[in-house]
């Protein structure tokens, strides 16, 4: 089995900095992981990504696998070299697309609907992995079943069953050696059953934890209330990441509670939209205030953009 070790560099409480270890070498933790759904990350290239000091990014194997193919990934060198990123990847199992894509789930598997063509393809616990594993990301994530929020008692239930089922058969199937796998701990936002999952997925001793199905439409305190129960039952030697997450108070509060590694498409979907996230709050760059103003997006920042452009100059970028 490929370990993923995470090395305690410091702690403040449950608070902790350290290094995870795979294949490739070590990351930094806490890190925050952009998402290259389909192997890039929107509007950013990988010398972008490599400038603003990340050293995770994320894709999305459901998207991978239908286009251009996983096949055609691994042809291609792997995930790395397919996209130019000579950082460390991770690869999504397709999870997220049980909640956001509403497809066939059953105790053996998913069914989904390409969202191109309209084809249909079937994941399994065990085809995830070989999926993954021919798109060549160092660590890989379980095929699991994300609820949203809320959900009746039995659909919560009903997803931890299914995913601690798969978590099992996703463990016991081959992978490259250099493949490190992470389990996912399901369980709404009921504490009780968050335990039991955690300690049902801890059993299989993975390389690493994600704790998945929060962050989609709970209260913040519901939140946090899930993370209590379950952080306590993974152990403190392996990452452990909050999927889905990347809002600044929630990695904050994460962090505070021993969590390593968070992703989300948060920051490039403000950028998108011209909001920018500066010392003193968020900052609108497309109202017509910006129009004219001389000044940089934040004055207190010593990135290239605000070192060189004005406020007016990218309201125009973002207008044409």
């Amino acid at each position: 089995m490929t370990r993923t070790p995470l090395t305690l560099l410091a702690t403040d409480g449950a608070a902790r900095t350290g290094t995870v270890t795979t294949a490739r070498g070590t990351f930094r933790t806490p890190a925050f992981m952009p998402v290259g759904t389909r192997g890039s990350v929107k509007a950013v290239d990988a010398s972008d990504l490599r400038a603003v000091g990340a050293e995770v990014m994320l894709a999305n194997t459901y998207h991978l696998m239908l286009r251009p193919g996983a096949d055609v990934v691994a042809e291609l060198g792997g995930l790395a070299e397919f996209s130019g990123w000579r950082g460390h990847t991770l690869t999504d199992s397709g999870g997220f697309q049980v909640f956001s894509l509403n497809p066939a789930v059953d105790d053996d598997g998913v069914t989904f609907r390409s969202t191109y063509d309209g084809s249909s393809h079937r994941l399994t616990p065990e085809s995830a992995v070989a999926v993954q594993a021919a798109i060549g990301a160092d660590i890989q994530m379980v095929l699991d079943v994300c609820p949203p929020l809320p959900s009746p008692p039995s659909v919560v239930r009903t997803a931890v069953e299914r995913t601690a089922m798969w978590a099992e058969r996703a463990r016991h199937a081959p992978r490259p050696s250099n493949q490190a796998l992470f389990g996912i701990v399901q369980g709404g936002v009921d504490p009780d059953l968050r335990i039991e999952a955690a300690r049902r997925t801890t059993a299989l001793d993975f390389d690493g934890y994600g704790i998945g199905g929060l962050s989609v439409g709970e209260p913040r305190p519901e939140m946090i209330r899930a993370l209590d129960a379950t952080l306590p039952e993974l152990p403190t030697d392996r990452p452990r990441y909050l999927m889905g997450v990347g809002d600044p108070i929630g990695m904050v509060e994460a962090v505070a509670r021993g969590v390593d590694m968070f992703d989300c498409v948060l920051p490039t979907r403000l950028a998108r939209h011209g909001t920018a996230l500066t010392s003193v709050g968020k900052v609108q760059m497309r109202n017509a205030s910006q129009r004219t103003d001389r000044g940089p997006i934040d004055a207190a920042c010593a990135c290239s953009t605000c070192a060189t452009y004005s406020r007016g100059y990218l309201r125009h970028l973002l207008q044409v």
